[in-house]
């Protein structure tokens, strides 16, 4: 089952912290939402979650 850890407000912010996450080897997904303002939610396995939101603490505060 796949789990949202962020929901990221651009394309390019998306696509930037799903490779990052893959650069450390995790399994991510992106699915954009509300077609009227689209926003991205990127998942995870939920078994990789906790150390998932390791690394995209320190994605996100660069």
């Amino acid at each position: 089952m796949w789990t949202v850890i962020y929901i990221a407000p651009t394309a390019k912010i998306a696509e930037r912290i799903q490779s990052r996450l893959e650069g450390e080897g995790f399994l991510v997904r992106v699915r954009a939402i509300n077609l009227v303002k689209p926003q991205y939610e990127i998942l995870v396995p939920s078994g990789e979650v906790q150390e998932v939101q390791e690394v995209l603490g320190s994605i996100l505060h660069m």
